[in-house]
């Protein structure tokens, strides 16, 4: 076993295809196809097990991968810093849910990044399952991933055994935005049954551990509303609300200052019993960065504001 080995493991499991990871490590598929054969019969293990469908990943292969990745990831941070790398660029990459809070937060951040030296800056606003995928597939350090109480124990069992660790951001029920030329802008507190004859704008992409899309949508969308447009990109969900008065969105908190910019009102829905939990994760062997510590800094403070 070797650490090439080890990266030709890793693309494998990344790509879910033995002639896509040829390809991207640019040798042969036999070449590849004889490399992890090799290495499986060095551990004694099976890693990969080829079925119609393409690449499965046996449980004993999961746990051999885990360690793979911590100790490329070590190798690349030994790397960096006697080479001078760490120096030079900034790096940080995080998973974030579509919320305006983490956005403000993301934008402070921003504001303070360094500008005598070189940055890459990743952010990316996904669903729980990507956030998770991203961080052990796909280098992101960091993410912050929201899910309903009531399905906490499917995700701290994933989380257990993605070997992730999780800190609590926020913890909120969902108020409903809107246009503040909507009819029901003008009325304190509003129920489920004010929203009946209106369009909803949902996140086109929920996740909740063990259930199929169907039910997913099911336990997070309104059962009373039967209008709805799906939409992945938060920017075009902001622009619909501020432009169709007859739409609203369930959203965690938002900034007056935002509201105001987007002509929005956020209204309490005493109906409305869902708690939500917003959590930052990362791998167990992880050290925040500098620029990790200043995010995490500047996401408490507009917490705490809002």
């Amino acid at each position: 076993m070797n650490i090439l080995h080890l990266k030709y493991a890793v693309e494998v499991e990344k790509t879910r295809s033995i002639n896509k990871a040829a390809e991207n490590l640019f040798m042969s598929q036999p070449n590849l196809s004889r490399a992890v054969k090799e290495l499986e019969e060095s551990l004694g293990i099976t890693i990969f097990k080829r079925t119609t469908k393409g690449i499965e990943i046996t449980p004993q292969g999961e746990e051999f991968l885990g360690y793979a990745k911590k100790i490329l990831l070590q190798i690349d941070q030994v790397e960096a810093l006697y080479k001078g790398d760490a120096e030079k660029k900034q790096t940080f990459s995080i998973s974030v849910p579509r919320a305006s809070y983490v956005s403000d937060a993301f934008v402070r951040f921003a504001k303070e990044i360094d500008l005598s030296r070189e940055a890459e800056i990743l952010y990316k606003e996904t669903n729980s399952m990507r956030a998770i995928s991203n961080i052990l597939q796909s280098d992101y350090n960091l993410g912050i991933i929201r899910f309903q109480t009531a399905f906490e124990k499917y995700f701290d069992a994933m989380l257990h055994e993605k070997r992730l660790k999780s800190e609590l951001v926020r913890e909120f029920s969902y108020a409903a935005v809107m246009s503040r030329d909507n009819p029901l802008a003008k009325k304190d507190f509003i129920e489920f049954e004010d929203l009946r004859d209106y369009i909803e704008i949902a996140h086109a992409d929920p996740y909740v551990p063990s259930l199929p899309m169907a039910e997913a949508r099911k336990a997070e969308l309104s059962e009373f509303v039967n209008k709805r447009i799906f939409v992945f990109e938060r920017g075009s969900q902001m622009e619909l609300l501020k432009n169709v008065p007859s739409t609203f969105m369930w959203v965690s908190p938002i900034s007056q200052e935002t509201l105001n910019s987007c002509n929005l009102v956020m209204k309490q829905c005493h109906d409305n019993k869902k708690v939500y939990k917003d959590l930052l994760i990362y791998r167990e062997e992880y050290r925040f960065s500098a620029l990790d510590e200043l995010f995490i800094k500047k996401l408490n403070e507009v917490k705490n504001e809002y």
